[in-house]
């Protein structure tokens, strides 16, 4: 079996944000919120992932990864996803080691 890359891995993250933000985006009046932060934090997921192409990621980010991205899913209230809008790319980049790099720009 070839070891999931670390691009793969925060491509599947992306994937289970866009669910995410899909459900938060049903708030109408923070629907500008929700958009502005998901699409700073798909930035800010893809800088990483384009910087560590090819490299295998390790089983316990892998596993850390899939915890957070089992999380995700079992949300269904749309207030609850916006919360988790910040806290999961975050858990992503604290898994990846990327912790001590600048965060994004929070939206007002």
């Amino acid at each position: 079996m070839v070891p999931e890359t670390i691009p793969a891995l925060v491509e599947r993250a992306i994937a289970g944000y866009a669910v995410l933000a899909d459900a938060a985006e049903s708030v109408e009046d923070e629907w500008q919120y929700v958009t502005d932060l998901a699409t700073a934090w798909r930035a800010r997921l893809t800088s990483v992932a384009a910087e560590h192409t090819d490299e295998a990621a390790p089983g316990a980010v892998i596993a850390a990864v899939d915890r957070a991205l089992d999380e995700i899913a079992r949300i269904t209230d749309p207030h609850r996803a916006i919360d988790w809008l910040s806290s999961f790319p975050q858990v992503v980049l604290l898994a990846l080691g990327e912790e001590d790099r600048p965060a994004v720009e929070q939206p007002r």
